[in-house]
């Protein structure tokens, strides 16, 4: 029974190495395929998407709010 624990805590200490291993080539495949082409499209296009453009020149990120009372017109306006 000692021989076949040792065996199995052997092929436990490949496996977990192999699976570091898979992880670390399968986040940077993911990495490479999606996320990697996404910025790049984002940095050529030069779009700001989180609207930050206004706060480079020492501008709030503060916005009002439409202090209006709700109502059904509204709403489907806005959607």
């Amino acid at each position: 029974m000692s021989f076949l624990r040792h065996l199995y805590q052997g092929w436990l200490a490949i496996a977990g190495r192999f699976g570091a291993v898979q992880t670390l080539v399968l986040l940077g495949f993911f990495y490479a395929t999606l996320i990697g082409p996404a910025w790049l499209g984002t940095r050529v296009a030069r779009r700001d998407l989180l609207d930050k453009g206004h706060l480079r020149e020492g501008g709030s990120a503060w916005r009002e709010v439409d202090s209006s009372p709700p109502d059904l017109e509204r709403a489907k306006l806005t959607t």
